[in-house]
């Protein structure tokens, strides 16, 4: 029997190259091996819980993101690809889960907390926002899910996702899969910086190289990129370790050869700034390029993405009826033959 992957992206915005590494590059590899049962969901709900107010950003992106998705290579026939307010089942396991967690619990988690930080939430803080590992914890059960890729913040999320079903079966016996998280092999797929050199890659921020941007467009954000401030001169010995460049370098150069001698060279003086930022575009276009064109088809035909969503989120509501039939059966909440 097949493990089931279950990942997503909030529909916030275009999804950019952080997402890439961090989840997108995963996803497809898994999907490749043909040894999985893969889920993939717009997650519009989690998206409306800090955009309550603007819910025209949410709508816009829901097949941007899907749309992304398509372009990197993930096969509807393969992945079921979905929208999660489609699946109404998940709201209701979220609202037993709810009851297994305490606000201290959630309040001290510190992917939570650091996102209340960022947005300057304090005491505002609304409870959707709050809950989002619960959500979640619904999000992976209602697929019986065994496999979630994450980045490394989402780590905090997913411990407590576990918690929340190792709750659930202690309480009613066991009823939920308990899932594992994988995150990416290497460090610098796990965050990139931003293209401004701040320690991530967001779209809050405006420091992002997405998947979508034409050719000159990803040319003019590497030119511009923050490399290292001390390296004024190309004689001068060059940072690698917290240069953006180098780090984007490590993350999509194939060529691990040419990367490490001109990592190498830059360390001992010698490389000027350009040249490597001009050997990253290279790079990136390599990437970039099929994703373009492939983004292009579906850009010109939306009945197609369209029908996508409306099938997977179809197929995915089925699965999650199942799953809520047995949690019913479990908390004890059928009441008629």
């Amino acid at each position: 029997m097949k493990e089931t992957v279950l990942t997503g992206d909030r529909p916030t915005g275009r999804l950019h190259l952080g997402h890439y590494v961090g989840s997108l590059r995963k996803r497809k590899e898994l999907q490749d091996t043909g040894l999985y049962d893969m889920y993939i969901m717009s997650a519009d709900m989690q998206g409306l819980t800090d955009n309550a107010k603007n819910t025209e950003k949410i709508k816009q992106n829901v097949f941007e993101v899907v749309k992304d998705n398509l372009s990197i290579g993930i096969d509807p026939e393969k992945t079921t690809i979905f929208v999660q307010s489609g699946v109404p089942e998940l709201t209701e396991l979220t609202t037993y889960y709810l009851n297994l967690v305490t606000l201290s619990r959630l309040k001290r988690n510190p992917t939570i907390k650091e996102e209340i930080k960022q947005r300057g939430f304090e005491e505002s803080i609304p409870v959707g926002f709050l809950t989002y590992p619960v959500s979640q914890a619904a999000d992976v059960t209602a697929f019986d899910a065994t496999l979630v890729p994450v980045g490394d913040d989402q780590i905090p999320i997913m411990e407590q996702v576990v918690e929340i079903v190792d709750t659930f079966n202690k309480l009613y016996g066991e009823t939920l899969v308990r899932p594992k998280y994988i995150v990416p092999e290497s460090k610098s797929s796990s965050r990139l910086p931003g293209i401004d050199g701040k320690l991530k890659m967001s779209k809050s921020a405006g420091n992002c190289i997405y998947l979508s941007d034409d050719t000159e467009t990803v040319r003019k954000k590497v030119m511009s990129m923050y490399t290292d401030p001390n390296h004024i001169r190309i004689e001068d010995k060059g940072d690698t370790k917290n240069n953006p460049v180098f780090i984007y370098l490590d993350a999509f150069c194939t060529d691990r050869k040419k990367y490490e001698e001109m990592k190498e060279h830059y360390e001992r003086g010698g490389l000027g700034d350009k040249v490597v930022k001009e050997y990253l575009f290279e790079v990136l276009e390599n990437t970039l390029k099929p994703i373009r064109e492939k983004r292009k088809y579906y850009d010109e035909h939306m009945e197609i993405v369209e029908q996508i969503v409306k099938d997977g989120t179809e197929k995915a509501r089925k699965k999650a009826k199942e799953v809520l039939k047995r949690v019913r059966k479990s908390v004890g909440v059928e009441y008629f033959k």
